[in-house]
């Protein structure tokens, strides 16, 4: 059996691994399954159609798969997605997602949120993300991979933020951030690369020349944004270790709208 805490209200719809532990005065909702190995906290609120994955640990006071705030949300079965082995602090709120976009909010592997963090309807976080305190996600915003939000960042609804970026304290993003870009200010500006970050990932003496080069043709030659593309899409000469940043960075520059563009 799981161990599940006298006090917890756990529907009898639930799935629930063998191996899942569940604190005190916890509510689980009938369409919510987690995965073996994963602990829930006391009094949190899981909801909604929610999975939950393996060795996830949920602290204490958290509300996990309500309903949208979106006033044209009409019941609809959306749902929360998470992956594994994450962990989520005290007081954070991921709601499902809604019927105007994907339906699903979505979280992956081995992501770290802290205090107080809001994702809401149809946010996409991908793998290794760090969610300082107080960070908080409109609707339908994307993280990728290996991205850092420093404590109180704000991000505005349907911004892109980039693979291995990072922004201070109290960033307020209108704008996409492009992947590797550090970022501070209200509104965000772009003031270097995530360098020390992509060496402790590993990241060669090639690969970090590309993105430095990256930065200059973003940043640094007064180029219009066409122009830093073709600039970019001109390292792939180089070598063919960084490929794959290339064209991460390409990839991305080309989904972001004239109308958001990036952060400068």
């Amino acid at each position: 059996m799981s161990a599940i805490h006298a006090t917890a209200l756990v529907d009898p719809g639930a799935e629930l691994d063998s191996s899942v532990t569940v604190g005190p005065y916890t509510v689980i909702g009938p369409h919510v399954r987690i995965g073996a190995g994963t602990t829930i906290g006391p009094h949190c609120v899981l909801e909604g159609h929610t999975t939950i994955g393996q060795d996830n640990r949920i602290f204490q006071f958290n509300s996990l798969g309500a309903i949208p705030q979106d006033k044209k949300y009409a019941g609809e079965p959306c749902e929360l997605v998470i992956g594994d082995r994450n962990t989520v602090r005290e007081f954070c709120t991921l709601n499902i997602g809604s019927p105007g976009d994907r339906g699903v909010t979505r979280v992956g592997n081995d992501n770290w949120l802290m205090a107080y963090v809001h994702l809401a309807h149809d946010c996409q976080v991908g793998d290794h993300t760090i969610f300082a305190n107080n960070a908080q996600l409109a609707g339908h915003v994307q993280v990728g991979d290996w991205a850092i939000l420093g404590g109180f960042t704000v991000v505005h609804q349907f911004v892109k933020i980039g693979a291995h970026s990072m922004t201070a304290m109290c960033s307020l993003l209108f704008a996409d951030l492009p992947p590797f870009v550090m970022c501070q200010g209200q509104p965000a500006q772009a003031r270097s690369m995530n360098y020390e970050g992509l060496r402790r990932r590993g990241f060669s003496a090639e690969r970090l020349a590309v993105v430095k080069a990256m930065h200059r043709a973003l940043y640094r030659d007064n180029l219009t944004l066409d122009l830093a593309r073709q600039a970019i899409a001109d390292l792939g000469e180089k070598g063919l270790e960084a490929l794959s940043d290339i064209e991460m960075m390409l990839s991305f520059l080309e989904q972001t709208s004239l109308q958001r563009g990036i952060v400068r």
